[in-house]
């Protein structure tokens, strides 16, 4: 039986994208557990971020194997990466966001933004006020029906949920 490139490739691809997504799920669980020991929370990363510019998203991650607070901020129509020390709240490095996937989820998350006045750590205030003991560990802005919207990863313990917030 003689298989075309066509017929093996796409369940390939879809295998291949299906490990991809476990592996960020993994990879997204563990930062949210190891967050929850963090001395700084998102809002206060939010906050610390926006001497580098605008806040337009933020999540805490694992890089080596060593959390770190991510926040993507925009200035002057360019976009950086900031990173804060989650222990000591510190910006410990600043980083310009040129090209690429990170470029394009930049762009994406700052078009959301501008169609609000609502501050990114007001939208997580938000999101935790209905969900006592819970932790901010990421937050991300969208345009969703014309409308921004913030999506707001919650950790408790082993849960983990995401809160839709207007903004």
């Amino acid at each position: 039986m003689k298989m075309t490139m066509q017929a093996w490739l796409v369940p390939v691809l879809v295998v291949a994208a299906w490990c991809r997504g476990t592996t960020l799920a993994a990879q997204d669980k563990e930062a949210a557990k190891a967050a929850l020991s963090a001395r700084v929370s998102l809002a206060r990363g939010l906050a610390v971020s926006t001497s580098h510019g605008r806040p337009i998203s933020a999540k805490f991650e694992m890089d080596d194997g060593k959390l770190q607070l991510s926040v993507y901020t925009m200035k002057g129509g360019k976009f950086f990466e900031v990173s804060v020390d989650p222990n000591s709240g510190r910006v410990v490095k600043t980083e310009p966001i040129a090209d690429g996937d990170d470029y394009s989820a930049a762009q994406s998350q700052s078009a959301a933004m501008a169609k609000t006045k609502v501050s990114l750590r007001a939208a997580v205030g938000n999101a935790l006020r209905g969900n006592a003991g819970f932790r901010a560990v990421s937050v991300t802005p969208s345009l969703k029906d014309g409308h921004a919207v913030a999506e707001v990863a919650l950790a408790k313990g082993e849960e983990i949920k995401t809160v839709s917030v207007p903004l």
